[in-house]
């Protein structure tokens, strides 16, 4: 039978399917029936820093006047941080505890110091790597775009310069050069990239003309520009691991990130969608692949179409152009 085992930044795993950072992986109980569904690591749920600071902002405006007392305000603002972050530790140490696959912690954080801090106590606590999971709305059109892209380096040469863990950043597509950004993170310390950050976009309700948001849930069709980007990526880029998320809601679509060169794939949706047995399945499906083409691990075809090792590489760039006007 084929064996699926792989490594993920150093860490060694029984399956490359790995549980990305959500609500389903904010529950030791949810971990635990992944874990025994097969799952290879999980990705916990980010401590966000900004959501820190909504609870803050909301304890003292619903509270009595303080205005007389700036120090109660320090105390608000130091308690609930360091109350949030402390039981972020205690649910990493409960995690590790419970379960035996590797245990990936995130986090998003808005000032730098709490970037530093926030990954310092983590690594106590236990974490065997740490995602972080960057993202800032390039929208200041005074702000040149290398400013965003600096950002990224910043950010990750700080907190690679205070912990030993192996760090992944995770991304959006939204630079203007793509495979330079992840070459600019591998560079500077990432372990790996995971490609890509899925954001809750915005849309409009026209029977209140008020604000909502879109299907927060991703669906099979979202699988083409991670597919793209992790080919490209991987066929130049060949030492950098990719973790490669959105869109994969069952094995086959598993097994193409895998052909472009994903070193693991991280599944979200389908989890919400189909419970963590999903997982079960999907690994199921890509021993069945690897038996019809008599693949005996998963490095026998890792990037066997990646951008690199394919022909003509350019139908990266053009596939779907092609496909539509061929006959036209």
């Amino acid at each position: 039978m084929a064996n699926i085992s792989t490594t993920y930044m150093g860490l060694s795993l029984k399956s490359p399917v790995i549980a990305g950072s959500s609500g389903i992986t904010s529950s030791v109980r949810q971990i635990a029936q992944l874990e025994k569904a097969g799952i290879g690591a999980v990705v916990l749920k980010s401590l966000f820093e900004e959501q820190i600071n909504m609870e803050i902002n909301h304890l003292i405006s619903s509270g009595n006047d303080n205005s007389a007392y700036p120090e109660a305000e320090d105390y608000i603002r130091n308690y609930t941080k360091t109350h949030s972050l402390n039981k972020y530790l205690e649910f990493i140490a409960e995690v590790k505890s419970t379960v035996s696959i590797p245990v990936i912690a995130s986090i998003n954080c808005i000032s730098s110091s709490d970037w530093i801090n926030f990954a310092k106590d983590i690594a106590k606590a236990g974490a065997d790597a740490l995602e972080l999971n960057i993202y800032e709305l390039p929208q200041d059109r005074n702000r040149e775009a290398d400013y965003y892209e600096k950002k990224y380096i910043e950010i990750l040469k700080k907190v690679k310069q205070a912990i030993n863990l192996p760090i992944s950043v995770k991304i959006s597509p939204y630079f203007t050069n793509l495979v330079r950004m992840v070459d600019q993170l591998y560079a500077n310390g990432a372990a790996a990239v995971v490609l890509f950050n899925r954001f809750y976009e915005p849309d409009f309700d026209l029977e209140t003309l008020e604000f909502a948001s879109s299907e927060v849930m991703s669906s099979p069709s979202d699988l083409s520009r991670c597919l793209r980007w992790t080919g490209i990526v991987k066929g130049q880029l060949p030492a950098v691991e990719i973790a490669a998320s959105t869109g994969i809601h069952d094995g086959y679509a598993a097994v193409k990130q895998l052909l472009a060169g994903a070193q693991v794939v991280q599944l979200c949706s389908t989890l919400y969608l189909n419970g963590p047995d999903v997982t079960r399945k999907i690994e199921m499906e890509i021993v069945e692949f690897m038996d019809k083409w008599n693949f005996d691990t998963i490095d026998d075809f890792r990037g066997r179409l990646s951008y690199a090792k394919i022909k003509s590489p350019d139908v990266y760039e053009r596939a779907q152009f092609l496909k539509y006007f061929s006959n036209k």
